[in-house]
């Protein structure tokens, strides 16, 4: 029993989880050994020629697990030859200084939550080992670059009409805006203090999980500081990728009136004025409350001719240049989108049903979202961005909000170009920096690997820690 009074409850605490992620590390290494002498026993001899044990380091949240392999030279018909490292092929990743799949998704999640310094003083206390703010920054652009890549095939797949989205709807909602985060260096130079990140989401309805209480159901979502057109293929490519675009029958589009917008606006989509922005704008330009509830009880009438009648005439009366300003603006703004000021459900056009257990409702989720996954991280108490910067965060961002980071990161982790043949025909060099190269010799499906071992290929997947800091 531990008593207050005799025993530091804490600390117990913390030298017993440091014991038992000792045990894990050991019990990894020994695993990641077992294989490789196993490989070793079962390799083609004259292939493949031991060049002695070598170390390396895998991060993990157990911490730093270090291990030996073997390492073998090769030669090939050309007489050019090489060398590998049969461990690192058999479990589908070369180099040195790994991060682990469950140790990336971490960081992942936490730069999502956290600044990096924070966000590296987070996961260090956790693993016991020292991982810098430089290195989860790199990590994050890595990872957004990896992001943006996958974004932009979609985008070519959408163009040509190859999505690969299979959720089913008749009806999709989209609500898209725009939030200006401080710039910082070059870009700022470039670009102005601050530029605008636009913002997108897509989803197919709502459902209840509580009393008065909604959650959109199959979101996506895509936020880039690019231009109007190219984000418009970013988020028609984010669109075709989660949904089949060819059962889409109708898009209600809902924004703030804005040009990149309206580029969405196609044939068959219903355009409304965001309901936020909109009666904001009566209120802001409203001389008084009278003046108020007149334009408002005209705007829900649908009486739009008499609403911009009124604002027209109510502006001719003003003495005041500022009051009569804002008028004209509001004048301006609502003929510029007349055909959005009637929200789509009171507009009288048949919609489909929606799917069971969800419901179509008023859109006007924009400015929670727009907190919610890039305002709260990235705007505010003195946070500037490059663009680059800012781009590969905000992805990361999306895929959080909408349930994707962990797929993501197991993906792109488990991911490995296939690249060995290139790297074969390099010279080997006891003068050259240790590298894997080879043939592409599999060495996990060529070699007999014990039962108790297979376990490895699945829980091993990771990236060079070399690759995260160039």
């Amino acid at each position: 029993m531990l008593h207050e009074n005799t025993i530091n409850r804490k600390e117990f605490e913390e030298k017993l989880y440091s014991a038992v992620c000792q045990i894990g590390r050991e019990f990894y290494a020994a695993a990641l050994e077992s294989m490789d002498d196993e490989l070793h026993r079962s390799r083609d001899r004259k292939a493949y020629r031991d060049k002695g044990k070598r170390k390396t380091v895998l991060k993990t949240l157990m911490g730093e697990v270090e291990y030996s392999r073997h390492v073998y030279s090769f030669a090939d018909g050309d007489g050019r030859r090489g060398i590998v490292h049969l461990l690192d092929e058999a479990i589908g990743k070369a180099g040195s200084g790994f991060f682990s799949e469950a140790l990336l998704e971490r960081l992942g999640s936490a730069v999502c939550e956290l600044p990096y310094r924070k966000a590296a003083e987070t996961i260090s206390e956790l693993t016991g080992q020292g991982i810098s703010h430089t290195a989860v920054w790199n990590v994050t652009q890595q990872l957004g670059e990896r992001v943006d890549a996958i974004e932009k095939e979609n985008a070519a797949k959408a163009c040509q009409n190859k999505g690969s989205g299979t959720i089913e709807t008749k009806l999709l909602f989209e609500e898209q805006d725009g939030i200006y985060l401080h710039l910082q260096g070059e870009d700022r130079d470039k670009q102005g203090r601050s530029h605008e990140m636009k913002l997108a989401i897509a989803y197919d309805g709502a459902e209840k999980t509580g009393k008065d209480r909604y959650k959109l159901t199959n979101k996506a979502a895509c936020a880039n500081f690019e231009n109007i057109e190219k984000f418009y293929l970013r988020k028609e490519g984010v669109i075709a990728a989660n949904y089949n675009v060819d059962e889409i029958n109708i898009r209600v589009l809902s924004g703030d009136g804005d040009s990149w917008i309206k580029r969405s606006i196609g044939p068959d989509t219903i355009y409304q004025l965001d309901t936020f922005h909109r009666n904001r704008a009566v209120v802001r330009a409203a001389p008084d409350e009278d003046a108020r509830d007149d334009m408002l009880e005209l705007l829900y009438g649908k009486d739009i001719e008499h609403l911009l009648l009124y604002i027209e005439t109510l502006a001719d009366s003003m003495e005041e240049k500022e009051r009569e300003d804002n008028l004209r603006e509001l004048y301006t703004y609502f003929s510029n989108n007349r055909d959005g000021l009637i929200t789509y459900n009171r507009r009288g056009v048949k919609l489909p049903d929606p799917p069971e257990g969800k419901e179509h409702r008023r859109l006007g989720a924009m400015e929670s979202n727009v907190f919610t996954i890039i305002g709260n991280r990235m705007k505010g108490r003195r946070k500037c961005w490059s663009i680059n910067g800012g781009n590969n965060l905000a992805r990361l961002l999306c895929l959080k909000t909408t349930g994707k980071l962990r797929g993501t990161i197991t993906a792109l982790s488990s991911h490995m170009p296939e690249k060995y043949a290139e790297e074969a025909i390099r010279v080997f060099s006891s003068a050259k920096t240790e590298k894997s190269v080879g043939k592409g010799y599999n060495g996990f499906d060529s070699v007999l690997i014990p039962t108790s071992q297979k376990w490895l290929k699945a829980i091993t997947g990771m990236k060079p820690l070399s690759e995260f800091l160039i």
